[in-house]
């Protein structure tokens, strides 16, 4: 029973979490915990697994469809890279006990729906441009197609890069212009990578937001680039946990991989019918609930 449970529970997770650019390891892991019982530092490793083998379905979506933000993979994945084997030293050594697990668990999580709640009540002025645009198509193509479903995005909406620089780079999205710092994008990717280690979840649950929040960027362009940055830092983080003696349980890793691969697939190719505030209301609501339960549970 508890077989076919493995690949359900990730479906599920991966098509609503996918839409953001996240993979879903992050709510795999306390249900490693809590219902498999299984709180050994390997289970970051085998949270990796999962990534490996789910992630790449929903990269090739959107490299196909042209949302992949390649500047931005190349330096989240350069910073996390270093980060995630810090963070698998520091799990094996320091994060041994479950309950203390458990707490910081809950305050990244926390942290991460407050910051995806956050960029809902006060969304950058272009992000709300994108999503006037988005119902403007929507009621247009119902119009057109007598108000049958609408496809969300336009062909044309695709991401297409402007400038390269040590300062600064641009992208263009639907005819808007977005920008951000290489060299913050690169500190706080080394610093989030480092996290992603000890939680076992290659930091693009954590970028995912902060991207969104904090350098106001639409989930749309950066969704495929945290996905590929994750699979990239997972990679890596494995041989990480080999070398400090926690390898990964590969039949528990392939049993989520196989369901994560076909819901990271659909929820890929689902998110340009979605509102980008729907997407972070949903997101939101997961994390924040799963990030208090834990965090009482460390007290109670």
């Amino acid at each position: 029973m508890i077989d076919l449970l493995l690949p359900l529970v990730s479906f599920v997770v991966a098509f609503f979490t996918s839409p953001a650019g996240v993979s879903g390891a992050f709510l795999l892991l306390p249900f490693q915990v809590s219902i498999l019982g299984y709180t050994s530092p390997s289970v970051s490793a085998t949270n990796l697994v999962y990534n490996l083998i789910a992630i790449p379905s929903g990269i090739y979506r959107y490299i196909k469809e042209k949302r992949m933000a390649w500047p931005l993979v190349s330096i989240t994945a350069l910073a996390t890279l270093p980060g995630v084997f810090i963070g698998a030293v520091l799990r094996s050594s320091y994060f041994l006990d479950p309950k203390l697990f458990k707490l910081f668990v809950g305050l990244v999580l926390l942290y991460l729906g407050l910051r995806v709640l956050s960029s809902v009540l006060r969304p950058n002025p272009k992000i709300s441009e994108l999503e006037k645009r988005f119902k403007e198509r929507v009621e247009m193509i119902k119009r057109e197609r007598e108000k049958r479903l609408a496809a969300g995005l336009p062909p044309d909406a695709v991401v297409k890069t402007r400038k390269i620089g040590i300062r600064k780079i641009e992208y263009e999205f639907w005819g808007e212009i977005f920008s951000f710092s290489p060299l913050l994008v690169f500190a706080v990717s080394f610093v989030i990578g480092i996290i992603g280690g000890i939680y076992g979840i290659g930091g693009g649950a954590i970028l995912a937001p902060i991207f969104a929040s904090v350098f106001g960027l639409p989930v749309y362009t950066t969704a495929g680039a945290t996905l590929l940055g994750t699979f990239l830092t997972s990679l890596f983080g494995i041989m990480g946990y080999y070398a400090v003696g926690y390898p990964p349980d590969w039949k528990i890793g392939l049993a989520f991989g196989i369901g994560g691969f076909f819901g990271m697939y659909l929820g890929a190719r689902f998110q340009k019918f979605m509102p980008e505030k729907t997407i972070r209301l949903c997101l939101s609501a997961i994390v924040l609930t799963t990030s208090v339960s834990y965090v009482v549970q460390f007290f109670f």
